[in-house]
């Protein structure tokens, strides 16, 4: 297995496993990508100092200019791989400046104001990546844009419900703070842990939202070819983690993860169907 395979299995498994089941010729251009996403989103964990971020996000920015401008790419156990990807499939710097630019949002410690900002970021990050994804797997058309779209804020939706202890422990919200005060839900309860039936209600409403855009990344993927599956894998993987909210009574802070053998089983069976 190459390092790149490793770092990816090491620091993001889930995309590790979906990545897996590409073409071979374009697997490692995919686990470039995932690598790259690694690196931007931990920038706002690994820094005191939301300067210090906007340095690191800049890195990376002067580090993809050079790679468009034809200089030889930094050396780097992302950059290098991540040059060659680029370059092979001519991926678009203004996709990766999307992804740059919904990460500057984390480190703006202040929830968004509502929901529809909320899905601006998410079709950054997230979207942003699924589209550099497909076009890793040939599918750079209508339909996987409308695919990406969707999937970016499915699964980043049910990624941010999830991962909400974890974000309120370090006292960052990504709950829409409309929809905050409409269910009386505080962000000091939020970082103290504690739940509360309006919570439940937020996270609930939420995870529906979650399910409807996964449900249009599955129907726009249908128009794909099956190469490109791979790309949009972690849809199925996403619909595990609403479960797991569901079983949790949406109380994010009862949450008790799956095992890996749950997630290896979504994938083998939404890859092994054709459908997500």
């Amino acid at each position: 297995m190459s390092d790149l395979a490793d770092f990816v299995r090491a620091h993001d498994p889930d995309r590790f496993l979906t990545a897996v089941f590409a073409a071979p010729d374009r697997r490692d251009d995919l686990l470039a990508l995932y690598a790259f996403n690694y690196e931007v989103a931990r920038v706002r964990e690994v820094v005191s100092d939301a300067m210090i971020g906007q340095i690191r996000l800049q890195w990376w920015r002067d580090a993809l200019d050079e790679i468009a401008l034809g200089r030889e790419p930094r050396q780097h156990e992302v950059v290098t791989p991540l040059a060659a990807a680029i370059r092979r499939h001519a991926l678009p710097l203004a996709t990766f400046e999307r992804v740059l630019e919904a990460r500057e949002l984390d480190l703006d410690d202040q929830p968004p104001p509502h929901l529809a900002s909320l899905g601006s970021y998410l079709d950054g990050a997230a979207g942003g990546l699924f589209e550099l994804a497909l076009a890793v797997l040939g599918s750079g058309h209508d339909e996987a844009h409308e695919a990406a779209h969707a999937a970016g804020i499915g699964v980043g939706l049910a990624g941010l419900l999830r991962a909400l202890p974890f974000h309120a422990g370090a006292n960052r919200l990504y709950l829409p703070a409309d929809l905050m005060a409409q269910h009386g839900v505080s962000r000091d309860d939020l970082v103290a842990g504690r739940s509360s039936p309006g919570l439940r209600a937020l996270v609930g409403e939420l995870a529906g939202h979650a399910r409807r855009h996964l449900d249009d990344a599955a129907r726009a993927a249908r128009d794909l070819p099956r190469g490109a599956l791979p790309a949009l894998l972690p849809v199925a993987l996403a619909r595990g983690w609403l479960g797991e909210i569901a079983h949790a009574g949406h109380d994010p802070f009862a949450l008790k993860a799956g095992g890996p053998l749950g997630r290896l089983f979504r994938t083998v069976l939404a890859y092994g169907r054709g459908r997500l």
